[in-house]
């Protein structure tokens, strides 16, 4: 894992090699520039394979084509091989060298071919095109903005492009609203007006001026009609081979471990595929979700070598600025943070068993109200939908009752989704909360295309779940904490061969009978331990108000005083929720927790940014 940067339009090396510093932790090892006049490649490197002369950036046989590049390309043997026989020279034996020389024999949309995880930009000097490259499913970030006078920045963390000081550093308060009501930022969005995301499964090409964007692959649900035993059988195939290409590596690897069934999963193969015991690491840090002791029964049972730490409230907010300088939005999770921190002492690549729980329906809550729904909405005249469910909303002042709200949702999906799982807050509240006029209509239109379709209603829910919160929460948040501690996490669930066969899969083999993840558990039968199996789902609550409850006392008052805070929000409302804190809703407190990380967020990249 490794982090890029770069610039068309300016002449400066200097601020070139400030871009590249300011994500020094996402690359140690080793930092390389390339400059063409007014166009700068960056890149900081986490070697991981090829440790000798894989250094970036990386450059075709005649030095007209330049790359640099973030990930790992897990098929790339396979294509090296093919363009070598086509006459291709190289003179390295990374991965990234491959994507340079395929580019030259397929044009922009060889990315089509790669099966990893990456990011990248690709200066063509002999068409004067950047050409910049995101994986399917957003596992690496890329991010991009384009100035009034043609400058163009991208870099794999905003921090770098704000190191150019003509970027302004302005609060997207579209942003500000998606992060207050769903805790992520769904969608191109950032929290910087004018900052971008590039999206999973995009191209960028940025040539005379202009930005065109195409996407070269989407995530389609198309159920097939084959037995249990087949989608069982090729599912453990297919994982086996994800995991054996994930294990590549010059350098220690390891996996996460929480005892549950995407972890132990993990584990289970690499413990198959390695000549020595797994490295594992688990973070215990409380009783009620505490998952040490799952943890130890399944290192146990394949004899790994395990690591473990136990973290509480007060160690947790020691590394919050940190942490939120790291994520760059207004957030607070420190489970990934403090975890990565552990194994970086070990090992410098680690599998995670992110995705699982989205590809095969791991969220049982969502699944079951879903099917009541279904069940019940063409039994309900649209008169009681519309006028005796909305009236018993509107007398739930606090917003407590979220399932009287999703009744009068009814029918639309988009909104039955969000205000059920998404914790949203109504245009009342928002009118009260925001000194601005702000509404969620934005939020709506981003989740919509996920259920404007004839799938089953689970279908829509895993849809909208993979598309929205794993890329915008769950991956991001797992990639800069790993980063931070210059530590690469691979994702095998997300290997592209696995993807697409999940969207084969028909959802009531996913869920069945009350439980989820079934075909899963069919396909990992013969080597889990039956303790896994009888696991209930447990959240991790390092982001959650009852973990941080105390703490958050100290910071209330400060808060309410804050210029920041008031800039933005009533103050009037923000002391009646901090006054009555413990008897307020699960989503006012969330926004306490999100308010402490917005101002924390402001003071480090709006107002005292260096």
């Amino acid at each position: 894992m490794c982090g890029i940067c770069g610039f068309v339009g300016l002449e400066d090396r200097n601020l070139l090699k400030r871009m590249c510093k300011v994500i020094r932790h996402r690359g140690p090892n080793d930092s390389g520039t390339h400059i063409d006049k007014d166009v700068g490649l960056g890149h900081q490197r986490l070697s991981i394979i090829d440790l000798e002369t894989g250094r970036q950036p990386i450059h075709n046989e005649d030095e007209s084509i330049w790359i640099v590049y973030n990930g790992e390309v897990y098929n790339f043997p396979e294509l090296r091989k093919e363009l070598e026989e086509k006459g291709h020279s190289f003179y390295t034996k990374t991965d990234t060298e491959v994507l340079i020389h395929l580019y030259e024999e397929e044009g922009d949309l060889f990315v089509k071919r790669l099966n990893g995880m990456f990011a990248f930009a690709i200066w063509d000097s002999n068409q004067k095109k950047l050409l910049l490259g995101r994986d399917r499913t957003g596992i690496k970030p890329l991010h991009y903005t384009l100035l009034e006078d043609g400058t163009f920045l991208f870099a794999s963390e905003i921090k770098s492009i704000l190191q150019y000081e003509d970027v302004k550093r302005e609060v997207d308060l579209q942003a500000l609203n998606l992060i207050i009501n769903l805790m992520y930022i769904p969608g191109e969005k950032t929290m910087f007006q004018g900052i971008k995301k590039l999206l999973p499964g995009c191209i960028l090409v940025y040539q005379d001026g202009k930005i065109n964007i195409q996407k070269y692959w989407d995530l389609s649900i198309n159920p097939t009609n084959k037995s249990k035993s087949h989608y069982a059988k090729k599912l453990r195939k297919l994982l086996e081979e994800a995991v054996k290409r994930h294990m590549i590596s010059d350098v220690p690897i390891g996996s996460f471990l929480s005892g549950g069934l995407d972890t132990s999963t993990m584990v289970a193969l690499m413990s198959e595929f390695s000549e020595e015991p797994v490295k594992t690491f688990c973070m215990g840090f409380s009783e009620e979700t505490d998952e040490l002791s799952d943890a130890r029964l399944v290192a146990e049972h394949f004899d790994t070598e395990h690591y473990e730490f136990t973290i509480t409230p007060k160690k947790g907010l020691e590394i919050l600025e940190k942490a939120i300088w790291h994520v760059e939005m207004p957030k607070i999770n420190l489970f990934p943070y403090y975890v990565s921190e552990l194994a970086a002492k070990k090992v410098k690549v680690c599998i995670s068993g992110l995705g699982g729980d989205e590809l095969f329906a791991g969220y049982l809550r969502r699944y079951k109200a879903v099917l009541w729904a279904n069940r019940i909405n063409d039994l309900i005249p649209e008169i009681v939908k519309k006028n005796l469910f909305r009236k018993l909303r509107s007398i739930d002042e606090k917003g407590r009752y979220n399932y009287l709200w999703a009744l009068s949702s009814l029918g639309n999906w988009t909104d039955f989704y969000l205000v059920l799982f998404g914790d949203i807050f109504d245009k009342n509240e928002l009118d009260k909360l925001y000194l601005k006029n702000i509404d969620n209509k934005n939020l709506r239109a981003m989740f919509t295309p996920c259920f404007n379709n004839e799938l089953h209603p689970v279908d829509k829910v895993l849809l909208a779940d993979i598309k929205t919160q794993l890329v915008d929460d769950y991956l991001v948040v797992d990639d800069a904490m790993s980063m931070a501690n210059s530590l690469e996490i691979r994702v095998p669930f997300l290997d592209s061969e696995l993807v697409d066969f999940s969207c084969e899969i028909p959802w009531n083999l996913k869920y069945r009978k009350g439980l989820g993840k079934y075909v899963l558990r069919k396909a990992m039968s013969d080597i889990l331990p039956k303790e896994v199996f009888r696991k209930k789902k447990r959240g991790f609550g390092m982001s959650s108000y009852s973990w941080f409850k105390d703490e958050l006392k100290e910071y209330s008052q400060q808060l309410l005083e804050s210029e920041v805070i008031n800039n933005y929000f009533n103050k009037d409302y923000l002391e009646k929720i901090f006054r009555n804190a413990e008897k307020e809703s699960h989503r006012h407190h969330q926004l306490m927790l999100t308010l402490v990380s917005f101002d924390i967020w402001h003071k480090k990249f709006i107002e005292g940014f260096q």
